[in-house]
C-alpha cells in the first residue's frame, strides 16, 4: 500500500484530572534500526566475546549501553583491537573501511540500513554515468561520509542552510536518508536554473517523511511536545526543530529522568514523538513519567 494511503491513529492516554498524552504512531524504531539492533543482539548470543560494532550501531546511547552489557561494544580502532565479529552500523561505512574489514579475516555482519545501501548504489551509478555527485546532508554525519567515499573527487555536500555551490553541467543528486523533503525541493529548484542535466534520486527514507508529517500535525493540537531520542540523532533533532518552529513548548530528552514537573503546568494535552533510533521501552518510561506527574498545575 502506498505511504500516502496509510491512516495513522495516535495512541492517547488519559491522565488523572483530565490531561492527555498523545503518542505518535510513528514514534520509535524504524525498520532499518530494528533490523540492525536485532542483528547486534543476535550476534552477541551466537558469537560470544570480541564482538564489536564499527562506531555506535545507532545514535542512541541507552541502546549502545545495553549492547555493551551483552558483550557488543563500539570501536573504530580496528587495527589494534582483537575482533572476532564486527557489525557495520545502520549508517554504513566508507568504502575503504568496508574493504579493510573484509581483509581482516573476522566475521563481518552488515547491518547497514537498506535505504542507506540503496543510496550508496545510486551514488556509484551516478559516478559511473559521468555525473558530478551532490549529496544533500550533513558532511560530518557517518552516513554522508560513507556516501562520499563512492562519489569521486568532485563530490559536493550541500547542507540545508548552504548557498548553492558552483556546479558542473551534469549533476546527479542523492539525499541523506534522514533529511526533510523540503531540503531536497529547495536544492532542485535552485540547481535547475544553473545546470544542463539534473538527475535526482530521492533517497529520503519514507519513515522519516511520515514521522515529520505526523509530528507536524500533532503539534497543532497539543499544548506541549516531548521529543524522545539521542541528542546526537539527526532525525530526532529535526523533530525537535520542527516542533519549535510551530511555536509550541518543546522538550528534547533522551530518558524520562530528564522530565521536569513544571513543563506541564497549565497543559491539557501533551504530545510525545520519538526518533527512529528510540526504543519502545524508553518511550513507555516517558509516558509513565508524564502520567505520574498528574494534574493541570
Amino acid at each position: 500500500m502506498p505511504i500516502a494511503c496509510l491512516i495513522l491513529y495516535p495512541i492517547i492516554y488519559h491522565m488523572r484530572e483530565g490531561r492527555k498524552i498523545i503518542t505518535a504512531k510513528t514514534a520509535g524504531f524504524c525498520f532499518g534500526v530494528k533490523r540492525a539492533v536485532d542483528m547486534a543482539f543476535d550476534a552477541a548470543v551466537k558469537n560470544g566475546g570480541d564482538v564489536y560494532t564499527f562506531g555506535p550501531i545507532i545514535h542512541n546511547p541507552q541502546v549502545v549501553d545495553k549492547l555493551k552489557s551483552k558483550g557488543v561494544a563500539p570501536t573504530e580502532d580496528i587495527d589494534n583491537v582483537k575482533i572476532s565479529t564486527i557489525i557495520i552500523r545502520t549508517h554504513g561505512v566508507p568504502k575503504e573501511i568496508s574493504n579493510k574489514l573484509s581483509s581482516k579475516g573476522c566475521r563481518v555482519v552488515d547491518a547497514t540500513c537498506p535505504f542507506v545501501k540503496k543510496a550508496q548504489q545510486y551514488v556509484k551509478l551516478l559516478r559511473k554515468e559521468g555525473y558530478q555527485v551532490v549529496i544533500i546532508g550533513d558532511k560530518e554525519h557517518p552516513e554522508v561520509r560513507g556516501l562520499m567515499s563512492y562519489a569521486g573527487d568532485d563530490v559536493i555536500v550541500v547542507n540545508k542552510d548552504d548557498e548553492l555551490p558552483k556546479l558542473k553541467s551534469k549533476v546527479g543528486v542523492v539525499v541523506q536518508t534522514t533529511q526533510p523533503p523540503s531540503v531536497l525541493k529547495k536544492f532542485i529548484s535552485e540547481a535547475a536554473e544553473h545546470v544542463k542535466e539534473l538527475k535526482v534520486f530521492n533517497t529520503i527514507c519514507s519513515s522519516t517523511a511520515l514521522r515529520l508529517k505526523e509530528t507536524k500535525n500533532m503539534s497543532k493540537n497539543v499544548d506541549a511536545m516531548v521529543v524522545v531520542g539521542g541528542k546526537n540523532s539527526a532525525n530526532t533533532a529535526q523533530l525537535a526543530q520542527l516542533c519549535m518552529s510551530m511555536s509550541i513548548p518543546t522538550h528534547h530528552i533522551e530518558t524520562a529522568s530528564e522530565i521536569k514537573d513544571e513543563w506541564f503546568e497549565h497543559t491539557n494535552k501533551v504530545g510525545v514523538t520519538a526518533g527512529a533510533s528510540t526504543p519502545d521501552w524508553i518511550i513507555k518510561e516517558v509516558e509513565k513519567r508524564i502520567r505520574d506527574i498528574g494534574g493541570k498545575g
